[in-house]
Order: C-alpha cells, then structure tokens, then sequence
C-alpha cells in the first residue's frame, strides 16, 4: 500500500495487539479489500485447546461502503507429516446487498438492573448470507410421561456463515462494546442496501 488510510493503520495496531500473525493478517486483508474504504473492523483473537494442542485462531470482520470482508486465520502445528508450522489465511468478500441476516445475541447479567446505556456482558454475532446454514434437531417432547411413542424432531434452521462470540469475562468489556459498535454499523450498511 502506498498510502495508508488512517482506519488500515488502526486495524494494522490492533492486529499488532491481538499478536497473532500480524503482518500475514494486514496482507491477506490488503488484497481482499483492494484499496477500498475501511468503515469499521473488528478483531478477534482466540485459544482453543484440542486434545493436547493448544490452538491459535483469529477472526477479523471488515466492513467497506460495499462489501463484508470476513478473514480468518489458523495456525497448524508441525507433525509427521508436515515437518514446519504452518498457517493458513481464508478471506470472504460478501456484498452487503447479498446480507441475509444481522442476528445479535446480547447477555446481560442482572436483567432487573439493567439501565438504559448498560453494556451486556456477552455478544454473539451471527451473520448470514446463505453460503452455510445450521440445523439443531431434538425429539419431540410429550406431555405425557409414560408416553413411549416416536413424535419426530423438532428443530430450527439458523445461518452459520460466520457466529463470532465476545465476552466480557474472557476478553474484557472494551471488546464487547467494540463488537456492539461494529453490529451497529453492519445492521446500518445492510438497513442502507
């Protein structure tokens, strides 16, 4: 980039500070937002633990005047087969016309002494644009306890494309109000198509 817009250069420090690759993160994000505006971002860095590995995981969510860009980035540790670590950067240019659903889930503890203005302790953030739908099944419930016969699964359809979850406990209340105010302004674009 030859000149850099001052927004690239506040993702570019808060890459800094997620401290998970974050010059490979500011490139593949380069080239998927091909020197179009930056409105607003949102950074999330996570640790996952499986099996015996701990795992490193980063998601940023870009919004352009035109367009979602969803980046995504994993680590994947040397083994027998792959005798170096590695990692590998996806990036999903979704056109905000092409936005199905904004869905926000906000926790708040002590719902009795919430007051206008009050943050939530959670969010999650599930946006869908139809490329990837979830189905949770469940058996019918009876009524009836002694009941033995089948009444067949129940279940909802939810958009899957990208859920992002920040809490408040694990990444501080600076981060849930960052992941509110980028909701605000992606609920706005998709209001705007």
């Amino acid at each position: 980039m030859d000149a850099v817009p001052a927004a690239f250069t506040d993702l570019r420090h808060d890459l800094h500070r997620a401290g998970y690759y974050p010059e490979l993160v500011a490139d593949v994000l380069d080239v998927a937002l091909a020197d179009e505006e930056l409105v607003a971002y949102l950074v999330l860095p996570e640790t996952t633990f499986d099996e015996a590995e701990v795992r490193r995981h980063v998601t940023v969510l870009v919004l352009t005047p035109t367009r979602l860009v969803v980046t995504h980035v994993d680590d994947h540790p040397a083994d027998s087969d792959n005798p170096s670590a590695s990692a590998s950067a996806t990036t999903e240019s979704v056109p905000i016309a092409e936005l199905r659903s904004v869905a926000l889930t906000h926790v708040i503890d002590s719902p009795e002494k919430h007051r206008a203005g009050d943050a939530a302790s959670e969010i999650t953030l599930a946006i869908g644009w139809g490329a990837v739908s979830r189905i949770d099944l469940e058996p019918v419930a009876c009524p009836d306890p002694a009941c033995e016969a089948d009444h067949g699964l129940t279940g909802t359809l939810t958009p899957d494309d990208v859920v992002v979850r920040v809490s408040a406990v694990a990444e501080g209340a600076a981060a849930v109000r960052a992941a509110t105010a980028f909701a605000r302004r992606l609920n706005a674009a998709a209001r705007g198509r």
